[in-house]
């Protein structure tokens, strides 16, 4: 089968049989990893221990021979196949019983090696002997060697029934880990399958439901929590978005309903009804509507731009006093007065469209509230910028000081709309701060607000 064919099985199966093919792929590399560990070092032990017992053998053939009180045939104790002492010449002085003597074990050129302590596995069967043989040799003085031979006979055997029992031993642990894995992974998957058919109840018109929340504090009990906050705030965004499009709804429908009367009146009257205006006043009727569309417009696209973060980043150094300064001028003919006090420049980076907007919008709302004056601000109060807009008003509670910049929030609905108002200043406000790195709150100034916008100065950005 091709990588391909493996990959489209591959998918096919559940999370709980990857993990179970997984899982049972590791344990048996691992089982086979340790039974091959086990059997070499098994074989080493064995080896070793049928060396020593050879060799122990060679030393006490050695040590008769030494004495002068070695017997023919020499004796052996069990587990040992045969002794040999063969001369210099190569020729058997002294044999086992059962040993040849007439024919040395080992050859010329293995009998030099194990006269050095080498150790040498041979052919038992030109000893009469099944299976293979373990040599060992002693020197001894005058060119002879003792040589002992062992058969390794029940060492392959005992090797042998180890090795068929891990054959039949390993698969069948293999098999019970499996099922044992899929009945533990089963059950750790079902918090998942739960999430899983809660996510699948959550419909659009139901979607204020939550998941639920397994016991404990494991990976799946801290996922059902995260995406519980995620549905959170989701339904959070949507009912803003409701909101915010019924809020926007609403703010157009009242200045189209009234172009829409006036041009009704100005198309089937030829001559203006008592009450109804004459042709310029309609025209400046129907400009002020259409400016405060435009303007309501402008504001919305600013906030959407705004929420998918599209707005121009802060590029360059702006004096801000000297855009306060240019303001002062657009409030020459407003209700009350505007005094603005910017004597040195204050240089931040932004854009001079969007700070000249903060400023304006600010402004905006003072006059509108304004008793007798605003005053707007900018110094330095060490910690970058800080740009003030004080009004004499009635002022703003303090609970409602953070929901006046929500989008569309008026405290006084009928009275803001009348003056012009879409309830969308602040929340601008809001917006264009935090795009330069700033923030914007209102203070009380005994009588009225204080709104206090701080910016990064320039040279700290």
């Amino acid at each position: 089968m091709n990588a391909r064919g493996l990959t489209r099985r591959w998918h096919r199966l559940t999370l709980r049989g990857r993990l179970i093919l997984i899982g049972s792929v590791g344990v048996a590399a691992g089982l086979a990893l340790g039974g091959l560990i086990l059997v070499r070092t098994l074989e080493f032990t064995l080896q070793r221990n049928l060396d020593e017992g050879a060799v122990g053998t060679a030393r006490d053939v050695a040590g008769l021979v030494h004495a002068g009180r070695l017997s023919d045939p020499i004796p052996v104790g069990g587990g040992v196949s045969f002794v040999q002492v063969v001369d210099g010449r190569g020729r058997v002085t002294a044999a086992s019983a059962g040993a040849d003597r007439l024919v040395p074990m080992l050859g010329p050129g293995n009998l030099t090696s194990v006269r050095s302590g080498a150790r040498l596995t041979v052919d038992g069967e030109q000893l009469g002997i099944t299976g293979a043989v373990r040599v060992v040799g002693e020197p001894l003085p005058g060119g002879r060697t003792v040589l002992v031979a062992v058969s390794e006979r029940g060492t392959a055997e005992s090797i042998g029934v180890v090795k068929g029992t891990l054959l039949v031993a390993f698969p069948i642990l293999v098999g019970l880990l499996a099922a044992v894995a899929w009945r533990v992974v089963g059950w750790t998957l079902a918090p998942v399958e739960t999430l899983r058919r809660g996510a699948a109840e959550i419909t659009g018109t139901s979607s204020a439901r939550r998941l639920p929340v397994p016991a404990g504090n494991d990976e799946v009990h801290r996922l059902a929590v995260t995406l519980n906050d995620m549905l959170k705030r989701l339904e959070s965004t949507r009912r803003r978005q409701r909101a915010f499009v019924a809020d926007a709804a609403h703010e157009l429908r009242s200045p189209l309903a009234s172009m829409r009367t006036q041009l009704e009146v100005a198309v089937r009257l030829d001559t203006p009804a008592p009450g109804a205006g004459s042709q310029p006043e309609l025209l400046t009727d129907l400009l002020t509507d259409l400016n405060r569309l435009a303007d309501l417009t402008n504001d919305l696209l600013l906030l959407a731009r705004a929420d998918e973060g599209a707005l121009p980043r802060p590029a360059e150094r702006v004096d801000v006093a000297a855009l306060a300064k240019e303001l002062a001028g657009r409030y020459a003919g407003a209700r009350v007065p505007v005094q603005v006090e910017a004597p040195e420049a204050r240089w931040v980076r932004g854009t001079p469209g969007a700070l000249r907007q903060l400023i304006a919008n600010l402004a905006d709302n003072a006059v509108r509230h304004a008793t007798t004056q605003v005053r707007v601000a900018v110094e330095d109060p060490g910690e970058g910028v800080l740009i003030t807009v004080t009004d004499d008003g009635p002022g703003i509670a303090p609970a409602d000081r953070e929901r006046v910049f929500g989008r569309f929030t008026r405290l006084d609905d009928a009275r803001a709309r009348d003056d012009g108002g879409s309830g969308l200043g602040l929340a601008i406000v809001r917006e264009l701060a935090r795009l330069h790195g700033g923030t914007v709150m209102l203070a009380d100034a005994g009588p009225g607000v204080r709104a206090e916008v701080r910016l990064p100065a320039a040279d700290r950005v």
